[in-house]
């Protein structure tokens, strides 16, 4: 499988993911195709090594890549190339409140379904006289109506109840109207699974104060990217949800809000958890169900115990040290596990 090393703390925590699959005895071999958006002396690979990889093995897991600013930044990022290039149109991000960490709201348990490769991300922006901008925001039905099959297709799969749909038709009337209307029309196929829609606004702060109402939420490109963020929050920030990306033909795991901690690359003080859920994720995807689950457990354990905690979630656990006490807790897993067979 594909591995995309990413910028910021992506590097660091793929060596330790490495580890980790090492000492489980994950059998998957790694084709590492190191692309740098910052470039540098030693980036050789590019954004079109990485897509044929992924294309070549059909899974990747992935770091992410730093995001130009500003409107002299160039052409898309390459972290919405891939998604574009590879059609992965769907985004799943998976908010469950983790044991023993400390947050405000408890229980919190919400799937986000994002579509991943239109909206506000079509990448259509010209500049149509001077110091006015314009942004061509694009929705479709087609791709609309697979991303709310999609979302309907995964509550089922997984024994959920609800699923909500995002949006702000009470103002872009059209786009997404568009979007609503064909969410209403295919929820119509899922009589078993309740269907609500709430506007973007209101979304954001039931989110905050009462988040135990939503399940399975649908939305359009840019209110995903906004709502993942939030949602992260609610569980004790960017360092624990995982995220896939999914398409017809590849899957591409990385962690849920994207973010490439170049702020932090050297310190030492990322939390894995978010990156190391996603592996699980991606073995999962693959078939691995008894590496996916000892690992995910691993990381229950050490966490809970107090053994490994990230200054993000109040200890003082370097990223470090994280994966090492990780990996002995695996290895004492392992090996207990072979006295029971004995």
């Amino acid at each position: 499988m594909t591995m995309l090393p990413g910028d910021g703390i992506g590097p660091h925590l793929m060596q330790g993911t490495r580890d980790v699959f090492r000492s489980a005895g994950v059998p998957i071999d790694f084709e590492v195709v190191d692309v740098k958006a910052t470039g540098g002396e030693d980036c050789s690979e590019t954004i079109e090594d990485a897509i044929t990889s992924v294309q070549r093995n059909g899974v990747a897991l992935k770091g992410n890549w730093v995001s130009p600013e500003g409107r002299n930044s160039g052409e898309m990022s390459y972290n919405v190339q891939l998604r574009h290039k590879l059609d992965l149109f769907a985004n799943v991000v998976i908010c469950k409140s983790f044991p023993t960490i400390e947050t405000r709201h408890k229980d919190v348990d919400i799937i986000i379904v994002r579509e991943n490769t239109e909206g506000e991300y079509s990448h259509l922006e010209h500049e149509n006289v001077s110091g006015v901008i314009e942004m061509m925001k694009i929705v479709t039905e087609e791709k609309s109506e697979r991303i709310a099959q999609f979302a309907f297709k995964f509550a089922k799969e997984n024994n959920r109840k609800k699923v909500t749909a995002i949006h702000k038709a009470n103002i872009m009337k059209m786009s997404d109207g568009l979007f609503l209307n064909t969410c209403r029309s295919v929820s119509k196929y899922y009589p078993d699974i309740e269907f609500k829609d709430m506007i973007i606004d209101n979304c954001a702060m039931q989110l905050v104060s009462n988040p135990k109402q939503f399940d399975v939420m649908v939305m359009p490109n840019l209110y995903g990217n906004v709502i993942t963020n939030v949602a992260a929050a609610l569980i004790g920030g960017p360092g624990i949800p995982p995220g896939s990306n999914y398409g017809g033909e590849y899957a591409v795991f990385e962690s849920g809000t994207r973010n490439s901690g170049k702020g932090i690359a050297d310190l030492n003080i990322a939390n894995p958890i978010s990156f190391l859920l996603a592996s699980t994720n991606m073995l999962k995807h693959l078939g691995l169900i008894m590496h996916s689950s000892m690992i995910e457990k691993a990381v229950t354990n050490i966490v809970v115990s107090g053994k490994a905690r990230t200054a993000d979630i109040h200890g003082t656990t370097t990223t470090s040290e994280f994966f090492e006490i990780l990996e002995q807790e695996i290895e004492s897993m392992r090996s207990r596990r072979k006295q029971v067979v004995k």
